[in-house]
């Protein structure tokens, strides 16, 4: 097959494309809502989120999964530090780099924000078996993949522009 004639799709494959994007769309919203009930610029909630989910990263890290530049990053962490949600810790293996710790799951208003979702998701999940989790978990990490090698792509993209 010649890379210029698209593959075929099935309906079922097509549905889940729309719906996974569906639900990306909701997930945005999600953000925002949440975000906007913190008090939070909406790139200062998703960085607080991407260091949830990556652990401490030193804020070179920060700006390569973010997609910001430094000084935004910069910027951004001297928010996130003065507000509660993140603290500086020197690099134990170079003392020049410094480490973005995440700390807002203690804040009392973050974990009361995601108690609801946590536990209409809880919720929802006890209506699959174990097996089925365990599939749809896998998609959702290879989904996840996906999107973090299209993101990259681009950001290539946009670089080459520029």
């Amino acid at each position: 097959m010649s890379s210029n004639q698209p593959e075929q799709i099935s309906e079922q494959q097509e549905k889940l494309t729309m719906g996974m994007r569906g639900f990306g769309t909701r997930t945005v919203l999600y953000q925002q809502s949440v975000a906007a009930s913190l008090g939070l610029y909406n790139n200062d909630f998703l960085s607080i989120d991407i260091l949830h989910e990556k652990g401490p990263v030193t804020a070179g890290e920060l700006s390569r999964l973010t997609g910001l530049t430094t000084g935004s990053v910069t910027s951004l962490i001297d928010r996130l530090e003065k507000t509660g949600f993140v603290r500086r810790q020197p690099d134990p293996h170079d003392r020049r780099k410094v480490i973005i710790v995440p700390i807002y799951e203690d804040k009392e208003e973050v974990s009361h924000t995601y108690l609801q979702l946590h536990a209409a998701m809880v919720k929802l999940a006890s209506s699959y078996s174990d097996e089925e989790l365990e599939l749809i978990t896998g998609f959702l990490n290879k989904a996840g993949t996906v999107l973090e090698e299209q993101i990259r792509h681009l950001n290539s993209n946009t670089r080459n522009i520029k």
